[in-house]
């Protein structure tokens, strides 16, 4: 079974717990508008096998201490789902600890991957249809929920990750939204991290001739950040 690579990275430390290889898998059918990765938009030629990423995973595995291991990234790894299967199933058999960061936006019908996954880091466009569209540029919140209740039907570990964006969803009714509808629509949350949007990938969207939707958006204060991240910590533990 082969796939569409666009990057790997050793020594990943803010990908899931621990030292993790990051797999970057081609291809996306959102186009998040402070996306940091345009370049893997597209599928791509199919470039590796799972043999290959079983082999380049194995070389780190010594590093993988304090629940280590490996992420696939993308893009939206979902896309490839008979390749994640097939090579996550291979890395479970090796005792590999396996993380997805994901959208959720993929073809459905989960479950048997879900199988082998320890966790997900779980992307938040939107906490409902209307803000969803407006990040996204595609109507998928109820896609979303579709994931979010296989999710929810499995013992996996979910990591939220929100990024925050000065004048769209930086303010306290959308913290507050954002704590009831996890709250309220997702398990076995294990932790929530708030991202400030940052504008490191406008080199990227030049060089494909791309515009940066939110060019003219500033980057988030990270002090404002993390005070929103407080407000938020407040309500959703409580």
């Amino acid at each position: 079974m082969n796939a569409s690579v666009g990057q790997i990275e050793t020594f990943g430390l803010v990908d899931g717990p621990g030292i993790r290889t990051v797999i970057f898998l081609n291809g996306c059918s959102l186009r998040c508008k402070f996306c940091h990765n345009p370049e893997m938009f597209q599928m791509g030629d199919l470039n590796y096998s799972s043999d290959d990423i079983v082999k380049k995973v194995l070389r780190s595995k010594p590093y993988f201490k304090n629940g280590g291991g490996v992420t696939f990234s993308g893009g939206e790894p979902l896309l490839q789902y008979d390749f994640l299967v097939d090579v996550c199933k291979k890395l479970k058999n090796l005792d590999i600890n396996i993380a997805i960061d994901t959208a959720g936006i993929g073809l459905g019908n989960y479950s048997e991957l879900l199988k082998y996954i320890d966790y997900v880091l779980l992307d938040v466009k939107g906490i409902n249809r209307d803000n969803f569209l407006d990040i996204t540029s595609k109507d998928s919140f109820n896609k979303y929920l579709e994931f979010i209740n296989e999710l929810n039907n499995s013992n996996v570990k979910v990591w939220i990750r929100q990024v925050i964006i000065p004048g769209i969803n930086d303010n306290i009714e959308y913290i507050l939204n954002l704590s009831k509808f996890l709250k309220d629509n997702i398990k076995n949350i294990d932790r929530v991290d708030f991202l400030p949007y940052h504008k490191m990938a406008l080199e990227k969207y030049k060089k494909l001739g791309l515009k940066c939707p939110y060019e003219d958006i500033d980057e988030m204060d990270k002090d404002k950040c993390n005070q929103l991240y407080q407000v938020f910590k407040e309500d959703f533990y409580k």
